[in-house]
């Protein structure tokens, strides 16, 4: 819940600042439904894409102050997340949900980004993985093979705080998550793309990106700063170079 109109700027900033070839990192803000419509003509004829940041699992209907994902794709979105840690805790967003609003999506032409993660609490028991585990087969129960998901790993208790899990952690979470979606999809398991998002920023970036089977980042508070965004997206292209 961030952004006015005078921070479309930024949109402005960072699709100048992308690879405009498009052979470098894929770019994406996925910005408030009120911006949605500027930012995605700001970004038109740029590398740069834009996105939702949820929608309902409903085409339409008696749903006030929800928004569908046909709505968001009307206004420009290439992209949506779903299930994102603040939505499951203050909206009680069940994996059921998360399942059947990426099937909207998918249903509309969106590409969903589907976050799992774990709490501190789950962490510290020892629960994280069985805790992916059931939150990867609920919140993509039903998608086809070839749907195309992304999926982002967000441990709750390093969003907004300013700790970071370590690459061990990252790497045991990641490659687990690899695992279970080969399991669920078989071979396009192996190319959906697993995004890291706990808390990335240009200092931590060049630590966390090449670790395996992180294929990229969901990145919160340095997205709001063009310039944080484009030395995170820049790491990432030295990387795929």
């Amino acid at each position: 819940m961030n952004g006015l109109r005078a921070e479309l700027q930024v949109v402005r900033d960072i699709s100048a600042g992308i690879d405009p070839s498009e052979h470098g990192p894929e770019a994406v803000l996925c910005v408030p439904a009120t911006l949605l419509p500027e930012a995605s003509r700001e970004a038109a004829g740029t590398s740069l894409k834009t996105g939702g940041q949820t929608c309902h699992a409903l085409e339409k209907g008696a749903y006030t102050g929800d928004i569908s994902a046909a709505m968001l794709k009307e206004a420009g979105a290439v992209y949506v997340i779903v299930g994102h840690s603040e939505r499951r805790t203050a909206h009680g967003e069940t994996d059921a949900i998360v399942a059947a609003q990426a099937a909207a999506a998918l249903g509309a032409g969106l590409m969903p980004i589907i976050c799992v993660g774990e709490t501190l609490e789950q962490r510290n028991s020892g629960e994280t993985l069985s805790v992916i585990e059931t939150q990867i087969e609920g919140s993509l129960a039903g998608l086809p093979s070839e749907s195309g998901v992304v999926v982002a790993y967000e441990p709750l208790w390093a969003i907004g705080t300013g700790r970071v899990a370590t690459p061990v952690q990252i790497s045991e979470v990641h490659d687990f998550v690899r695992q279970r979606l080969v399991a669920r999809f078989g071979a396009p398991g192996a190319k959906v793309r697993i995004l890291y998002g706990g808390s990335l920023s240009p200092a931590n970036a060049p630590e966390i990106l090449p670790i395996s089977n992180v294929d990229g980042g969901l990145i919160g508070g340095a997205s709001l700063k063009a310039a944080d965004f484009l030395a995170i997206y820049r790491t990432a292209a030295s990387l795929s170079e």
